[in-house]
């Protein structure tokens, strides 16, 4: 029997780099997974035989987000687990933001992610054992966010929020947080001033890489296991140790040039 056999899991964002990862996990584990995402993916969300139903919505809308909870449950008849993964944003300076962008931000970062676990309460808190929320956070609502900085406000409102959930709804649903670090991602290389520059910033984390999606992923399947039936309200941390004050690095560079 595998780890979440009969287990039915709805991931947001389920198409996207990080959100692939959280539903093979899952798939892999036995549980029947609802990816939801604005658009239809151009290959099907599951790598092995076992692949995830996908639901397309627009969470920011509160009326697709029912529609993903009423979908599911007319499909499986339960949920289990609601990992709340959808999210980014555009880099934009602060002055520069128009407000009609920062409301999206918000929306899409912030609000979604509360609203969609509002309406999946009734089916959480429903079965014989409690029901799971994991929400992939961020650093950047954990520290300053410069050049995103609706980004970063949005996720320490769903870093509050996790707290505030876990206690409200317990003991019937258990509600964490991930606060994800630097994730590796083929695709945004050139982010960091391409290979040489993606290298050097991965050199200054502790482990001395960027975290893969998978390592997200079973971060999130570690939280939903029953051996973690009573953390709740928590906020783990999966940022390779956390990223070293630049100031030190400066200071070793200039010894090193004397």
């Amino acid at each position: 029997m595998r780890q979440y056999d009969g287990t039915v899991v709805v991931v947001t964002g389920g198409a996207g780099h990080i959100g692939r990862a959280i539903c093979q996990g899952f798939l892999n584990e036995g549980a029947q997974v609802v990816a939801c995402g604005r658009r239809p993916p151009e290959t099907p969300v599951g790598d092995g035989p076992e692949k995830a139903v996908f639901f397309a919505a627009d969470l920011r809308d509160s009326e697709g987000s029912q529609s993903l909870v009423d979908f599911t449950l007319e499909r499986f008849g339960r949920i289990d687990i609601l990992v709340n993964n959808a999210g980014g944003s555009p880099p934009v300076e602060a002055a520069a933001a128009s407000p009609r962008l920062t409301e999206k931000i918000v929306a899409l970062n912030l609000v979604a992610p509360l609203v969609l676990s509002q309406q999946a309460y009734g089916a959480l808190s429903a079965n014989d054992v409690p029901g799971c929320i994991v929400n992939i956070a961020s650093v950047s609502g954990a520290r300053p966010s410069p050049g995103t900085a609706a980004y970063g406000a949005a996720k320490a409102g769903l870093l509050s929020s996790t707290r505030s959930l876990a206690m409200e709804w317990g003991p019937h649903i258990r509600v964490n947080a991930i606060v994800v670090g630097l994730v590796h991602n083929e695709a945004g290389i050139e982010h960091y001033g391409g290979a040489e520059g993606f290298q050097r910033v991965a050199d200054m984390l502790p482990l001395k890489r960027m975290a893969a999606p998978v390592d997200v992923a079973n971060a999130v399947l570690m939280l939903c296991d029953d051996k973690a039936a009573y953390i709740s309200g928590a906020a783990l941390e999966v940022d390779g140790g956390g990223e070293v004050p630049v100031f030190l690095h400066l200071a070793r560079e200039a010894a090193a040039t004397k």
